[in-house]
């Protein structure tokens, strides 16, 4: 792997190449800002890039690695995949499989090998700008392959995540991995989300808060157009874990309704004991 191709130059991208570029890896872009382009070349991001899509470019890449919106990504598909080389090997950053990987396996068919990969880390600010080598550092790396991969696949995407310095690569099945993902990421963002929406009075509010409140809702900034596109991509799952959710904070509603303070208790320990497997070592 001597050259790279990414398509996609925002947060996720961009802190992509900077670990690649780091790798000694020559890293090149097609993004949909010039401006992107000119930045990352301006501080040796990437080697070279483009704000438009060439046949030719394109053709002469054997890794590829997409950091679009899922929809995004089905569509660039669907439109490019002509210009994809045979025999490339393609993956992801995308917080959701199911309901697009497949679909991308089925337009690439035999031409390509698309393998579904997403690194657990980010930011509130988008952007290239935003952009950070560190970004990964220990962050865990799932890796969804199917039946239509390769080994040589799924080791391209573990060298990904051995070069962004994620902490530990895992293989989930597509469906696994959005099981766990409506729970781990987007159900905490709709928590965020609804803390922050729940009560108006919050010019006053930020006046006396305390930490707490500032640590939970660290997430509520939030990128309406990805995040809702994430949603619904993974309704069936979010919706369970939302449901889930709802009946253990009701449990503990009923609790204090009738000042249960062994229940109550319990579930304080229960919590306890098992956000301590959570701690960063």
């Amino acid at each position: 792997m001597n050259k790279v191709l990414i398509v996609g130059l925002g947060l996720i991208g961009g802190s992509y190449a900077r670990c690649l570029t780091k790798a000694n890896i020559d890293v090149y872009a097609i993004t949909k800002n010039e401006d992107d382009i000119i930045y990352a070349k301006e501080n040796n991001i990437i080697k070279d890039g483009y704000a438009y899509v060439s046949k030719d470019f394109v053709n002469s890449f054997d890794r590829i690695i997409f950091c679009l919106y899922p929809k995004t990504m089905l569509e660039w598909v669907k439109e490019y995949k002509d210009y994809i080389k045979d025999g490339a090997i393609i993956t992801d950053v995308s917080g959701v499989k199911g309901e697009i990987l497949y679909q991308i396996q089925d337009l690439l068919k035999n031409k390509a090998e698309f393998i579904g990969s997403h690194p657990m880390a980010g930011k509130e600010k988008p952007g290239i700008k935003e952009s950070d080598e560190s970004l990964f550092l220990n962050a865990n790396f799932i890796i969804t392959p199917t039946k239509n991969n390769t080994k040589e696949g799924i080791e391209f995407a573990r060298t990904i995540g051995k070069i962004i310095s994620s902490k530990q690569q895992t293989i989930l099945t597509p469906e696994k991995h959005d099981e766990m993902i409506a729970f781990l990421s987007q159900l905490t963002h709709a928590i965020a989300i609804s803390l922050m929406t729940s009560n108006d009075d919050y010019e006053n509010l930020v006046l006396y808060t305390g930490d707490s409140f500032r640590d939970l809702t660290r997430i509520a900034n939030i990128d309406e157009n990805l995040w809702s596109e994430l949603f619904l991509l993974n309704k069936k799952e979010l919706i369970e874990s939302i449901d889930k959710f709802i009946k253990e904070l009701n449990n503990l509603r009923n609790n204090i309704v009738n000042d249960d303070v062994e229940k109550i208790k319990n579930q304080m320990k229960t919590s306890t004991y098992r956000r301590k497997f959570f701690n960063k070592k």
